[in-house]
């Protein structure tokens, strides 16, 4: 029989670490708050501290444990603060224990319902690229081809694929262009009125660029909405796969 010696647990040992995973998790109100944020949208502290029923400077506390543990992510967008699941592992890992409890996680949570006028939801101007559930909507369908790649330095920033490379220069979208301009290339911006990342830097302002050049969409002249037109809607569509 080995009798060798067990070595002494660190704060490195996965052991210690899902233990530290799991008293993050394991108080009531941020358990809350994590189930809360399963539906991709992200919410603000004092939405949070509405849903876990808790004082918003006792939600602040909480998220701060929920940022520090890497669970949660949290962006300043102006005067907000937007908190969100820190990746789809943390999702999957929540799903699953959720299943362990025989519990769903739309049970009982409230649901994100937007506030913004239909027609800024839809589309509209953020500083020079498009954002708006048409905006998210690309965003999430470059990633999901895998277009676009998570840089490993930097998780704020993203780089094109080869093959994204191609499907957006066959587009018609100047790459050079972007690539020039002194500023991140591309990275995801939050929606405020979605609540999920949209396509921003010098790329995503190429393709708000691009959808102007082919009249896909139109500014309005006394707002920041876009207007998406009947040919920009089935060009759209036809990009997304829903065509």
């Amino acid at each position: 029989m080995d009798d060798t010696p067990l070595p002494p647990r660190g704060a490195g040992f996965a052991d210690q670490a899902l233990a530290a995973l799991a008293q993050a998790m394991g108080e009531p109100a941020r358990a809350r708050i994590l189930c809360c944020l399963l539906d991709g949208h992200a919410r603000t502290a004092t939405e949070l501290a509405a849903a876990a029923e808790i004082a918003a400077s006792t939600a602040s506390a909480h998220l701060s444990r929920l940022v520090a543990a890497g669970l949660l992510r949290c962006e300043v967008l102006g005067r907000h603060r937007y908190h969100s699941l820190a990746g789809g592992e943390v999702g999957a890992a929540l799903e699953a224990l959720l299943v362990l409890a025989g519990r769903q996680h739309s049970e009982a949570l409230p649901r994100f319902e937007p506030s913004t006028p239909p027609e800024l939801r839809e589309a509209r101007r953020c500083y020079d690229h498009m954002a708006g559930e048409w905006a998210v909507r690309w965003h999430e369908h470059l990633l999901q081809q895998g277009w676009l790649i998570v840089q490993a330095e930097d998780a704020r920033s993203y780089q094109l694929s080869l093959a994204g490379q191609d499907a957006l220069a066959a587009l018609g979208l100047d790459l050079g262009a972007a690539l020039r301009q002194r500023r991140r290339f591309a990275c995801p911006c939050m929606d405020w009125s979605v609540r999920r990342p949209h396509l921003g830097g010098a790329l995503g302002a190429a393709w708000l660029a691009l959808l102007e050049r082919k009249a896909w969409v139109e500014g309005a002249l006394d707002s920041r909405a876009l207007l998406i037109t009947p040919r920009g809607r089935a060009g759209l569509r036809r990009l997304l796969g829903e065509a």
